[in-house]
């Protein structure tokens, strides 16, 4: 990944932070299948290894385990929070004229080893946790559980296990550091006005500087 200096991020629990907030990560490899990518939502184990192992399930049919399977190289990226900068709120803007569109965004790129398992107990282990993770903010959770215990069983005979042992992972959080203090506080502003870019304002606010220049003030 393209890593300008002022955009890295390599707080680890930053970039755990991030995967548990978006957990549907694009997983690409390449193998006998050729270059494949799939989306799939994954569980974090940040105590399970040094910088953490991934577990997620793949369809049975879907062809990318078995590359898993025979050590094909992998790449995971997760998406965090990203949105279009329009020029028109830059201060520049005003002053100079000087002034081009830009992304702002969030993002971590995982890699490491996987390794393909079929247990039926690990299976249950993990999809009761990917569960867990998603249905505890609901008033009335949906376990595992309440499905019948023989569905439950047919069901896993279609899926396969994936645990990956990170062994890099990088992040890269392009929020309007590079841009003047004037236009970083003209960016969150606007973004502030934008429907959906709460989590992008707050990012550009932090990482800018702006939260602490609000604490002085």
């Amino acid at each position: 990944m393209y890593q300008p200096p002022h955009f890295r991020e390599d707080d680890l629990g930053v970039q755990h932070a991030l995967i548990r907030a978006h957990p549907l990560g694009l997983l690409i490899t390449t193998g006998a299948s050729g270059l494949m990518a799939n989306s799939v939502p994954f569980h974090l184990d940040a105590a399970a290894s040094e910088k953490g192992t991934l577990r997620l399930h793949l369809a049975r049919a879907n062809p990318q385990w078995r590359d898993l399977a025979d050590g094909a190289e992998l790449l995971v990226v997760f998406q965090g929070a990203a949105s279009y900068v329009t020029p028109s709120w830059y201060e520049t803007k005003r002053e100079t004229g000087k002034v081009v569109p830009t992304w702002n965004y969030a993002v971590v790129q995982v890699r490491g080893a996987a390794r393909v398992i079929e247990d039926a107990d690990w299976l249950l282990a993990q999809i009761t946790a990917l569960t867990t993770q998603h249905e505890t903010p609901r008033e009335k959770p949906w376990a595992v559980s309440d499905a019948p215990e023989a569905y439950v069983k047919a069901q896993m005979k279609g899926i396969v296990g994936v645990e990956i042992e990170i062994t890099a992972i990088e992040g890269k959080w392009k929020v309007s550091q590079n841009r003047p203090i004037a236009d970083r506080a003209s960016v969150a502003a606007g973004l502030g006005e934008t429907a959906g870019q709460g989590e992008m304002t707050d990012l550009v606010r932090r990482y800018g500087g702006l939260a602490e220049a609000d604490k002085e003030s």
